[in-house]
Order: C-alpha cells, then sequence, then structure tokens
C-alpha cells in the first residue's frame, strides 16, 4: 500500500473540520429523521434547516 503525505495545510484543514464538526444528541437525530421521513421538506431543504451541509 503506498502512503500519501500530507501537507501541513491539509493536516490543519482537517483537524479544524474535525474539530468544528456538530454533534447531535441521539433526540436531534430521530427528530431530523422522522421529519425526513414525514415527506414535507426535500432533503436539501432539511439539510439547510438542521445545518447540516457542508458548503
Amino acid at each position: 500500500m503506498r502512503k500519501t503525505t500530507k501537507s501541513p495545510g491539509e493536516k490543519i484543514v482537517k483537524d479544524n473540520k474535525r474539530a468544528t464538526r456538530k454533534h447531535y444528541s441521539s433526540e436531534e437525530k430521530i427528530r431530523i429523521v422522522l421529519d425526513g421521513l414525514r415527506g414535507e421538506d426535500s432533503i436539501a431543504e432539511l439539510c439547510q434547516l438542521h445545518s447540516l451541509c457542508n458548503f
């Protein structure tokens, strides 16, 4: 297997994304899934509503 080395900048970005990632409780996850199953909003709208998009 070939090892890939990451530049220091790539490591900083990856570490920052990991540190700032939102952590959802079990209750929040269930609520989000139930909202999706209701079908009232599109998946894109649910992502925006719950800040799930990484744009």
